[in-house]
């Protein structure tokens, strides 16, 4: 059975896996908080789930071909899922997809299901603090495309680049809603309480794993957690080049962190923008 670890981009998934592997499966040294993390808790779907990859994988993303290659990636997922679980055990992925179900040639079919997911942990971030994020992240030309990007409820990722696989975000509402509405082990974190009370975050992820893993755990070991995994040591141990995901030369992939002071950043028309869009999510998050 599945556990996820799900989110909207750059909300704090990379950061969550890291606490986990050093929870679960690593004592990682400082200098090497993150090794290991991409392959313990990895990304769900990525090229090598598919036993067979299509040959579209490796040809030139064409509309036409995108839209083939989206559908196959959907009707994928159970079946995918379903391989993945028959060994029975209790396995943790990353994932940006929205929870949601697509209907083709007259048929649904779903990202996942009650027969393959065990549970989510739902880790969120204030969209406005995403943005800037979104934009260095996905290399953006302006704030106004990072916003579209956030309110767009057909954005997809992984169609431009060959042997990269389709992961539909949605609209950052839609992402929220949908995963919120896991009915079973389903654990929301926010991206700010762990910037601002990471040893109490990590503890409560602990109690929750504890259901499902064996480990030990004391407030000595969380607060070493704490500190290899803070933004901080994130950064710097990126700039020694011991990250694991690929950017763009010049860019890194740890940018703001808690530096990312949305009313220092965004426009006066984003800002209204956004929190007029997602009026409803915000405040059910105390976000406004």
């Amino acid at each position: 059975m599945i556990i996820w670890l799900a989110s909207y981009p750059k909300s704090g998934n990379t950061w969550v896996r890291t606490i986990i592997n050093e929870l679960i499966y690593r004592d990682n040294d400082v200098n090497n908080v993150f090794k290991e993390a991409s392959t313990n808790i990895r990304q769900f779907p990525q090229y090598t789930d598919f036993e067979t990859p299509n040959n579209f994988f490796n040809k030139e993303r064409t509309d036409n071909l995108k839209k083939e290659l989206i559908e196959d990636t959907i009707k994928s997922w159970i079946k995918l899922q379903n391989k993945i679980n028959s060994d029975n055990k209790t396995k943790l992925f990353k994932t940006h997809n929205l929870l949601g179900k697509f209907n083709i040639d007259g048929k649904d079919y779903s990202f996942t299901d009650l027969q393959n997911t065990i549970g989510v942990i739902h880790i969120v971030r204030d969209p406005r603090s995403i943005i800037t994020s979104l934009k260095n992240h996905f290399s953006l030309s302006t704030e106004n495309e990072a916003k579209n990007m956030i309110i767009d409820k057909n954005t997809w990722s992984g169609l431009k680049i060959k042997k990269t696989v389709p992961n539909y975000f949605s609209s950052w509402s839609n992402h929220y809603n949908s995963w919120k509405r896991f009915p079973k082990n389903n654990l929301l974190l926010k991206y700010e309480d762990i910037l601002q009370d990471p040893q109490n975050q990590i503890s409560k992820l602990s109690i929750y794993l504890q259901n499902f893993f064996k480990f030990k755990i004391n407030n000595k070991r969380i607060q070493q957690i704490a500190d290899k995994t803070s933004f901080s040591n994130f950064k710097r141990v990126e700039e020694a080049g011991r990250f694991y995901e690929k950017t763009e030369k010049g860019k890194k992939f740890f940018y703001l962190g808690p530096y990312n002071k949305w009313k220092n950043i965004l426009s006066k028309e984003t800002v209204i923008k956004v929190e007029k869009e997602f009026y409803n999510e915000m405040k059910e998050l105390n976000y406004i």
